[in-house]
């Protein structure tokens, strides 16, 4: 793990409630630290846009055990680029939608953790200024959970049905 996160974020059970504005770390850096932490969860990404690079590394986290499962949201925008990264996606994740979607949010659940994590940063490597806000209130996890399950039941198109 790139250890430059342990400068960047604090444990969850430190700091329940903690940002960061980094221009080093990367979004799955971001995602080990926390499974390392709360253990095997099942995870939801939300994104305009991914990469080979990003799925490589929570291909990793998969295969170590630390994801039980993974759903994805993307943009319709970026379907060509989905579409051409699917056998790999298909690999990492359980469920992949598209939907008109900006938004940048990963959820990660297991029996005693929810964690919440709203960030500016595709799934792209960018090394440009990225934000975020990682959170462990429930209430907050809650709310999020239930609008990403609203967008996929009722306004994104499963690409696993599309492609069986």
């Amino acid at each position: 793990m790139n250890k430059l996160i342990d400068e960047v974020l604090r444990p969850l059970s430190d700091a329940p409630l903690q940002a960061y504005l980094n221009e080093r770390v990367q979004l799955y850096d971001i995602i080990e630290k926390i499974l390392l932490e709360v253990g095997k969860a099942d995870i939801y990404i939300s994104t305009f846009s991914t990469s080979e690079e990003f799925l490589r590394r929570i291909f990793k986290l998969r295969t170590a055990g630390l994801i039980k499962s993974a759903t994805l949201l993307t943009d319709l925008k970026a379907s060509r680029k989905t579409l051409n990264l699917y056998q790999f996606i298909s690999n990492v994740f359980d469920w992949v939608y598209l939907s008109e979607n900006h938004s940048k949010v990963i959820l990660i659940e297991n029996a005693h953790w929810f964690v919440s994590i709203c960030t500016s940063q595709n799934q792209t490597r960018g090394n440009r200024y990225e934000s975020g806000m990682i959170s462990t209130d429930h209430a907050l996890y809650v709310g999020l959970y239930n609008q990403f399950t609203s967008i996929i039941h009722n306004k994104a198109i499963s690409i696993n049905d599309l492609l069986r």
